[in-house]
């Protein structure tokens, strides 16, 4: 029986389709920028143009759409006198093809983004969950199935290490991002997320912890495989 496939679009360094991988899909992604650590087959180009040309071949479409927009720096910055920056929201783009693709085929569809960012919570994720040392919210839009939600730990007891206003702090949690305030090696960085196919400070720190598309990803190939299997009606 052939693998599954997903089309891991505005797929960066590969965070998301390391974990859609270990679920059991056959990963292949798609981003504007060149990804030399990207762990799967890569195609260099526009996102939403692939998945208009190419989201029928696949079994199912997940998309990051960039984050800066709404992250919780930009929102900072922007209240800065004098900021501007080129951020822009590609969301309602992503959602529509989306949309159109699910129209034409039916396949289900994941959209990923921050905290901050417009999407619909079908699915809050965060480290804690999956004994990660760290936080890293994230929401998730997901259409064509239902994904359960995984308890929330508190997170009161855990910090954060590192330097804030001078002061360094101990903690059970490590920051990654950001270049300064003693938030640990790369090895740090990599272990608390999960990733270990680049050791690349900036994609890591861009990245989603693939056991959240772990989780995402059973329940996306247990459904398909129930819709796969189902008998045809005569």
């Amino acid at each position: 029986m052939r693998r599954m496939r997903i089309l891991d679009a505005c797929c960066c360094s590969g965070g998301a389709a390391k974990g859609y991988h270990d679920a059991g899909f056959e990963v292949v992604g798609v981003d504007i920028a060149p990804q030399p650590n990207y762990p799967y087959e890569f195609h260099r180009g526009d996102a939403i143009e692939f998945i208009d040309a190419h989201g029928h071949e696949f079994d199912a479409v997940h998309i990051s759409p960039p984050c800066q927009n709404a992250c919780a720096l930009t929102a900072g910055n922007r209240r800065r006198a004098g900021w501007t920056d080129t951020h822009i929201d590609l969301i309602p783009l992503a959602r529509a093809v989306l949309a159109r693709l699910r129209a034409r085929t039916g396949v289900p569809t994941v959209m990923e983004n921050v905290q901050g960012s417009k999407l619909r919570r079908d699915l809050t994720l965060c480290g804690l969950s999956f004994d990660l040392r760290v936080f890293r919210h994230r929401y998730f839009e997901i259409d064509g199935l239902t994904v359960d939600q995984p308890p929330h730990p508190t997170h009161r007891g855990h910090r954060v290490a590192g330097w804030r206003h001078g002061v360094r702090h101990d903690g059970d949690m490590v920051a990654v991002y950001g270049d300064g305030g003693g938030k640990g090696s790369v090895t740090d960085w990599q272990n608390a997320m999960g990733i270990h196919h680049t050791d690349v400070r900036r994609e890591i720190a861009e990245a989603i912890p693939p056991a959240y598309t772990r989780h995402i990803g059973t329940a996306l190939l247990a459904h398909l495989t129930t819709a796969t299997a189902a008998p045809t009606a005569a």
